[in-house]
C-alpha cells in the first residue's frame, strides 16, 4: 500500500552529484572512508593512514576548512591534498534571526536544491534541528512542510555540513564536550529520518563519534511520523533517543491528519515504541502532539492518550505542541486554557506533559513551518542575495 502523497517515500538509492572540479568532499565521510579515498587518489596504505587520521581531528575536532590550516601535515602536500579533496559546507543562500533568539539557514545543495536547518537557544541548553530530505512526502496536513514535494534525500555530508555549518555560525571549535552553545540535536527537521535511514545513521555516528564532533548519543533525537519497520533498527544502529510524531489518539483523526497511520497504525506503532531498544525510565519516549483545536484537544483524547500509554507500558514523555499556523492551513490553533487542561490530564496520571513554547514563528522557524523559502522568492532573487553574501564575504 502506497502512503497518500506525491510520490512513493522509499526513494531510490542514487549516487551523489559530483563536483564540477572532480574532487571529492570529505565531510560527511567515515574515517576509513576518508583512509580509502587518500589512498585511491595515490597514497600508500600506511601513509592514507597516517594521513586520514590527521585530516579527520582536523576537519571534525578543529573545524578546519583549508589545508593549509593542517600544521602537522607537511606543507609540500597541501597542494596536492587541495588538488583532489575538499572541507566543504553547504552554501548558504539565506540566514535569518528570529527576535527570540531562534537563528534560520537557507541551505542550497551542489545541484542547486534547498534545504533548511534551524537553531534554538535556551538558557540550558542550545538545539539544531537538522533536516534528512529535501522536502518530504508523508503530507501531515498540519505541517508546512508537508505541502512539499519530496525532491530527494540529504547525503550523509549534507546531514553532517548542517552541524558544521552551525558550529561555525557558533564559533565552536575546537570542539569541545564542554561550555558550548549546540549542545543538543533534534533530527526534527524537513523529511522523514526514517526514510532516508542510512544516510541518517552513518551522518549521526561521525556526529557521536568522541574523536570528533562528540555529541552524545544522549544528546540526539530522531523524529519519526511512524516509519515502524526501522524503528527497532534505528535503536539498534543508531541507538539516540526516539521521539515520535503522534498527534492523534483514534485512528479516524490520525489517519487524517497523519496520513501514514493508514499504513501503519497506533497500536502497531506503539507496540513499536515498546519494543525500541534502549527505551527507559531514564530514557523516555517523547510522543509529540501538536493541539488542534476542536480535532484532537478534548478532556476524552487526553484521558485515550494516557491510557494508550500505560496499557503499553510506555516509558513517555508527551510534548503539547500549539500549532504554529501558515497561511491556507487547515486547522486552527487550541486556546492556551484547552491546552493547559490537557497538560494537566496527563500530568494527573503520573505522565509528564510539558507545553512547548513557540519559537522562531516570526520568520517560520517554529515546529511545522519549515518550507523552504526557495519557494517564497524567485530564483533570481535568492541568486541575488547569495552573490551579496560572497561579496560581503570577500
Amino acid at each position: 500500500m502506497q502512503i497518500p502523497g506525491h510520490i512513493d517515500p522509499v526513494a531510490v538509492p542514487r549516487v551523489p552529484t559530483l563536483r564540477e572540479d572532480g574532487r571529492v568532499d570529505l565531510v560527511g565521510l567515515s574515517k576509513e572512508q576518508i583512509r580509502a579515498e587518500l589512498e585511491a587518489a595515490g597514497l600508500d596504505a600506511k601513509q592514507a593512514k597516517l594521513r586520514g587520521k590527521q585530516i579527520w581531528h582536523w576537519v571534525y575536532n578543529r573545524g578546519a576548512t583549508e589545508f593549509a590550516q593542517m600544521t602537522d601535515i607537511a606543507k609540500a602536500q597541501h597542494p596536492w591534498l587541495t588538488d583532489h579533496f575538499v572541507i566543504g559546507r553547504p552554501q548558504v543562500v539565506e540566514a535569518q534571526v528570529s527576535s527570540d533568539g531562534t537563528r534560520k539557514w537557507l541551505l542550497r545543495s551542489p545541484d542547486a536544491q534547498d534545504y533548511e536547518m534551524v537553531f534554538i537557544p535556551d538558557a540550558d541548553r542550545g538545539t539544531l534541528c537538522v533536516s534528512s530530505q529535501v522536502g518530504c512526502t508523508l503530507n501531515c496536513r498540519f505541517c508546512h512542510t508537508g505541502t512539499m514535494r519530496l525532491v530527494r534525500n540529504l547525503t550523509p555530508s549534507e546531514i553532517v555540513g548542517q552541524v558544521m555549518l552551525a558550529r561555525d555560525a557558533l564559533g565552536e571549535w575546537p570542539s569541545q564536550p564542554e561550555g558550548r552553545m549546540l549542545t543538543n540535536i533534534v533530527m526534527m527537521g524537513m523529511g522523514e529520518p526514517l526514510y532516508n535511514f542510512d544516510a541518517v545513521r552513518d551522518a549521526l555516528k561521525i556526529v557521536m563519534d568522541g574523536d570528533g564532533l562528540a555529541l552524545s548519543k544522549r544528546r540526539i533525537t530522531l523524529s519519526t511520523s511512524g516509519v515502524v519497520p526501522m524503528m527497532v533498527r534505528a535503536g539498534t544502529e543508531i541507538g539516540v533517543n526516539l521521539a515520535v510524531s503522534l498527534h492523534a489518539v483514534t485512528k479516524e483523526i490520525r489517519d487524517e491528519i497523519v496520513p501514514i497511520n493508514r499504513k501503519y497504525g497506533i497500536e502497531e506503532l506503539l507496540q513499536a515504541c515498546a519494543d525500541y531498544p534502549g527505551a527507559n525510565n531514564a530514557r523516555r519516549i517523547t510522543f509529540e502532539y501538536v493541539m488542534l483545536k476542536d480535532k484532537n484537544d478534548s478532556d476524552a483524547d487526553a484521558r485515550e492518550l494516557v491510557r494508550l500509554l500505560k496499557k503499553y507500558k510506555l516509558p513517555a514523555k508527551v510534548n503539547l505542541i500549539p500549532f504554529n499556523p501558515w497561511p491556507g492551513a487547515p486547522y486552527d490553533t487550541s486556546t492556551p486554557e484547552r491546552v493547559q487542561r490537557f497538560s494537566d490530564i496527563i500530568f494527573e496520571a503520573g505522565i509528564s506533559a510539558p507545553v512547548r513554547t513557540p519559537r522562531g514563528r516570526d520568520i517560520d522557524a517554529a515546529c511545522g513551518q519549515l518550507k523552504t523559502t526557495a519557494e517564497k522568492k524567485s530564483r533570481a532573487e535568492l541568486d541575488r542575495l547569495a552573490e551579496e553574501k560572497l561579496a560581503a564575504l570577500g
